[in-house]
């Protein structure tokens, strides 16, 4: 009887991987939808950096989120070469907020 408590475990563990899968594949729907996916991809560089790049830059700052929230919402230039990011005022701001910490969880 005691490797139930581990049973649970065992089918959180196992499930993991397929639910940040349907993670990403929701994030992503998301970031097409607010047209994200025009300028940026995942792993290759586009007009604006590519996602992961964004989060290994960002990976060990504590006010990352706070600042990329307002980035993506005001726009802005400098941060990644020459050209610029438009603003995204049309995106509401908890949409931005899921796709900047979803950007920010990639390895």
């Amino acid at each position: 009887m005691r490797a139930w408590p581990t049973l649970p475990m065992a089918i959180l563990l196992a499930a993991t991987p397929a639910m940040a899968a349907n993670d990403d594949a929701a994030m992503l729907e998301l970031a097409d939808k607010s047209r994200c996916t025009a300028c940026h991809d995942v792993r290759e560089k586009v007009t604006g950096p590519a996602w992961i790049d964004v989060a290994k830059r960002y990976r060990n700052d504590a006010g990352a989120l706070e600042r990329l929230v307002v980035k993506v919402r005001d726009g802005g230039s400098g941060a990644w070469g020459t050209v610029p990011m438009s603003p995204n005022k049309r995106v509401p701001e908890e949409n931005i907020r899921k796709l900047v910490s979803w950007i920010l969880s990639l390895k």
